[in-house]
């Protein structure tokens, strides 16, 4: 059994054959992440003890006779900004260390009752901020293709997680591009739904308007398993809906099997021009040639207002984020300064000051200072209301080019994954990095990121992510093109 590689349908048929065990499958997943830990950093925290008793029952089921769920048994891990009750979610941060939440978000529920194994929590950026993994109060994260480079961010501790085959497959979360870019760098599969397509109940919000739970998968059926299952109306989160156009087309068969011939493939000419790795482009562009020769029908598109994406993002994404983290104020939960004696906390601003002084790490406090600078008096209509305006140019611009083809196709990276510490002091360059997968978050459009080939980097063999981009609540017909892909990549 060689539990790095198995898929989840794989694993479902072994289990009813009698070839591995719940409990095995766990055991091995502990294994691997033994002695993969220490050199790649994946984790912030793991369940050992809880995951074996639910491979127990899993296992009894099966001594039983029982059917069981496409899911169960499966072990895979959580980002650690997703809720688990009486489990620790630090978000990456030192502000968080010891809060233990009170319940399980919604993905959590769905995966538990659907018989899915949790393993632990991943390391990522500090409250998703990131593109790299490095601002993580715990440890850095490393590339399993190469360990001096980054994996991507902020989910990273998740991408690594499954491209080194220490889970199946694990959730991230996607503000930006944070499970995206990290699957494109590792060299695995991340999908970030439509807006509302999932719960974010339970996501520790960054971006409230922005952020959404993504799975991050070995290959395009695992993902199309693990999504049909995390998806759908959720009484506790008002922004997430029936998915009308997903529930009716979301037979695996079909998504298998139906290729490509008579679809439009629309080429925005904005994501293949300055700033993209000539390579990274060849690669991509070779899969368009690819499509071509399956029979779909490619056309130049325009989407003439990607130009003003990350500058947009870097306005709205602070402003939300100086509300969301207002929160944490060293009294009601998470890291306070009144717990050290030696600390001047006597009154109730030293409290606040001291203790999100110390709690937040660097790339936090810029983006608090940020946020609440555009949305102070005077500042308001012409930063945030200013950038409010151009998003929803940006959303017209996709919901425009829909009307004329079927999906779009871009690299999901303009690089291949950058050296550690290469960008760390400079944030304006570690923005840029997210600059081909933050259009579609402002839109709230489904967009996917595939492996599509390697390029050789110093002696390494190093991903490149191809990004398909859908219109809302399309993630069926995305699957269906990325599994064309797939194959026509993997021959």
């Amino acid at each position: 059994m060689d539990f790095e590689k198995l898929t989840i349908p794989e694993i479902h048929k072994q289990f009813h054959e009698g070839k591995t065990s719940a409990v095995e499958l766990v055991e091995r997943a502990l294994e691997v992440i033994g002695k993969k830990e220490k050199d790649l950093g994946s984790f912030i925290s793991l369940d050992r003890e809880e995951a074996l008793k639910a491979a127990e029952k899993v296992d009894k089921k099966i001594a039983r006779g029982e059917e069981l769920g496409i899911l169960e048994g499966v072990p895979f891990a959580l980002k650690a900004n997703i809720v688990m009750k009486d489990k620790i979610a630090t978000c990456g941060s030192q502000i968080l260390e010891n809060f233990v939440s009170p319940y399980d978000a919604t993905v959590v529920k769905k995966l538990k009752e659907a018989g899915a194994i949790v393993i632990g929590r991943t390391n990522m950026d500090e409250f998703a901020m990131g593109s790299s993994t490095e601002t993580s109060f715990y440890k850095k994260t490393r590339n399993p293709h190469d360990r001096t480079r980054v994996p991507g961010g902020s989910s990273g501790g998740s991408a690594v997680a499954v491209a080194s085959g220490e889970v199946v497959f694990a959730l991230g979360s996607d503000t930006a591009g944070s499970v995206r870019q990290p699957a494109a760098f590792c060299g695995v599969v991340g999908l970030k739904p439509t807006y509302g397509a999932i719960s974010r109940y339970g996501l520790v919000a960054m971006a409230s308007s922005l952020d959404q739970i993504g799975p991050i998968t070995r290959n395009i059926t695992d993902c199309v398993l693990v999504q049909r299952v995390i998806q759908g109306p959720d009484a506790y989160d008002s922004t997430c809906v029936k998915d009308k156009r997903n529930s009716s087309r979301y037979d695996l068969e079909s998504i298998q099997n139906l290729g490509v011939k008579g679809l439009k493939i629309g080429v925005p000419q904005e994501y293949f021009e300055k700033g993209l790795d000539k390579k990274v482009k060849e690669k991509v562009e070779a899969v368009i040639k690819l499509l071509e020769k399956k029979g779909a029908k490619t056309e130049k598109v325009s989407l003439p207002h990607t130009d003003y994406a990350i500058a947009t993002y870097y306005i709205l994404s602070p402003a939300e984020v100086s509300s969301n983290l207002a929160r944490y104020d060293g009294i009601r939960y998470g890291y306070s300064a009144m717990v050290d004696p030696d600390k001047k906390t006597d009154d109730l601003l030293s409290v606040y000051l001291e203790s999100r002084k110390e709690g937040f790490g660097n790339e936090a406090k810029r983006r608090i200072m940020v946020g609440t600078y555009v949305l102070s008096s005077g500042y308001y209509d012409a930063y945030y209301l200013k950038a409010q305006k151009v998003r929803s140019l940006i959303r017209k611009d996709f919901e425009s080019v829909f009307k004329k083809v079927d999906f779009l196709i871009t690299p999901t990276t303009p690089t291949l994954a950058f050296k550690l510490g290469e960008k760390l002091d400079d944030p304006l360059q570690m923005y840029m990095s997210d600059v081909m997968t933050v259009p579609s978050s402002l839109a709230g459009v489904p967009t996917l990121s595939l492996p599509c080939g390697t390029i050789e980097k110093d002696d390494k063999k190093l991903p490149v992510g191809l990004q398909l981009i859908g219109n809302y609540f399309e993630e069926a017909k995305l699957f269906q093109v990325a599994c064309a892909i797939e194959k026509l990549v993997n021959k």
